[in-house]
């Protein structure tokens, strides 16, 4: 039951993060993987490769830096905070008997750090794309299916 318990965990843990509910479902073309949320959000990346074909200004080219410079500080804290409770939960699950209670807690202070970090990754992904008009973003729908 324990080593169940540690497996299912694991896995978790690895699911989340590789992207979770798609934040990271990028395909290393810049297309986004069957994903609903990453159709419709343009990665970083994307923009900046295609600044020149989408006509992006120097405005919103700014204003896409400072989104993402933010964001970055913000992932580092959160990064920090999500591994120092996934080591406590380790540190957790190391123990004989393991306390489950202690064990939930755990996983739902790492899920809450988790949580913080698809949130942050969002609103990144919805401030460069509303700095984006609607031509800019079709340019970029169809630059993305068809290189």
């Amino acid at each position: 039951m324990k080593s169940y318990l540690v497996i299912l965990v694991l896995a978790v843990f690895v699911g989340m993060s590789g992207g979770g509910f798609g934040m990271a479902a990028w395909a290393q073309d810049g297309k986004p993987a069957d994903d609903p949320i990453a159709q419709n959000l343009f990665p970083p990346e994307l923009v900046m490769k295609y600044r020149q074909e989408i006509n992006l200004d120097e405005g919103q080219s700014k204003a896409i830096k400072e989104a993402i410079q933010k964001a970055q500080a913000k992932f580092l804290d959160l990064q920090w905070d999500t591994q120092s409770e996934t080591e406590k939960l380790v540190q957790l699950l190391k123990a004989r008997p393991v306390d489950e209670s202690a064990v939930l807690a755990q996983v739902d202070q790492v899920l809450n750090r988790e949580r913080e970090i698809k949130r942050a990754q969002i609103s990144l992904l919805v401030r460069i794309k509303n700095q984006l008009n609607e031509t800019q973003q079709n340019k970029l729908m169809e630059l993305r299916h068809n290189p």
